[in-house]
């Protein structure tokens, strides 16, 4: 279910029953975009089913569904039909069209154009934890957030929504765990793989890539002691989870590995076994990772970084 983690820390006073929550939602469905609308956003059912519910609980794990629509006419086009009303104005008047006038004439050709534009959708699984203030977000990028975190805070009052940092940055910690002499040098449960991705912090930003190689060898630690920095890191946990760490504590591509489901008990597929094997290892893998990177950073206090 989940492909990518950002994770959130929940404000410690907040709290809202499950009904609360779904309450809450229905009061932003997601509607496509209407006609000559660019933008539009919502919640939608988790399991797909029409007029359902729009937020599910299972094994005490809040899954909500958040869709994105958009619009976009392509700026030649308009660019294009505004040059033609343009034209159509001076062979009637006998004049040109000045700046301001050129800009009514593009918004009015978008405006004109958009119903006929193509629309794309994304959707983006959230998971809340509230046991243990814990939000987070199935998206590969910070930018595709911004607008769910803007729903949740107005949906849910009191979430009040924090990025997750930890005492070392993960940067730091992946070129510890790279520069390491054996495996035993490893934290408890984690294991670096065979993927990753180094850059220099000069102006050229030079990147080395390793993909399909054993990357506990000397080359990869001369690039380090030259000062290269981690971006991306290929890692699994417990052999059970693979995933990616990033140097913003994202995970990305995210697997889980043989035996896992068949170990889960859970006889059926579907949404509630789905949700149920992903968050029940998920659940084990965050506190872990997190006990990595030296712990929750104190607020306040500065992150360990890599050495210059």
């Amino acid at each position: 279910m989940f492909k990518n983690l950002i994770l959130y820390r929940i404000a410690p006073d907040w709290s809202a029953s499950f009904d609360d929550v779904h309450a809450a939602l229905a009061k932003r469905r997601f509607a496509p975009c209407a006609a000559t609308q660019e933008k539009s956003s919502g919640w939608v059912e988790p399991r797909g089913e029409a007029h359902g519910p729009l937020a599910e609980s299972v094994a005490q794990q809040i899954i909500l569904k958040f869709q994105a629509e958009s619009k976009a006419v392509p700026g030649a086009v308009v660019r294009k039909h505004a040059q033609a009303a343009a034209d159509e104005i001076e062979a009637q008047s006998g004049r040109k069209p000045g700046k301001k006038e050129m800009r009514n004439l593009r918004d009015d050709a978008k405006l004109a154009l958009l119903p006929m534009a193509f629309a794309r959708q994304s959707s983006t699984w959230v998971w809340i934890d509230a046991e243990r203030r814990l939000l987070v977000i199935d998206a590969g990028s910070q930018a595709r957030t911004d607008d769910l975190i803007t729903a949740m805070v107005e949906a849910l009052p009191g979430l009040n929504p924090m990025l997750m940092q930890t005492t070392l940055t993960p940067a730091h910690a992946m070129a510890q765990w790279l520069l390491a002499e054996s495996t035993d040098e490893w934290p408890s449960g984690l294991s670096v793989e065979r993927e990753c991705e180094l850059q220099s912090s000069d102006e050229e930003k030079s990147v080395v890539r390793y993909t399909r190689h054993h990357l506990i060898n000397d080359e990869v630690r001369q690039h380090l002691h030259r000062g290269l920095q981690p971006k991306r890191l290929a890692m699994s946990w417990e052999g059970r989870v693979a995933f990616v760490l990033t140097e913003s504590m994202q995970l990305k591509k995210i697997g889980f590995l043989d035996g896992v489901i068949a170990e889960s008990g859970q006889d059926e597929s579907g949404f509630d076994a789905d949700v149920a094997i992903s968050t029940g290892e998920l659940r084990q893998l965050i506190p872990d990772l997190i006990e990595a990177l030296g712990g929750e950073l104190v607020p306040g206090a500065a992150p360990v970084n890599i050495a210059a």
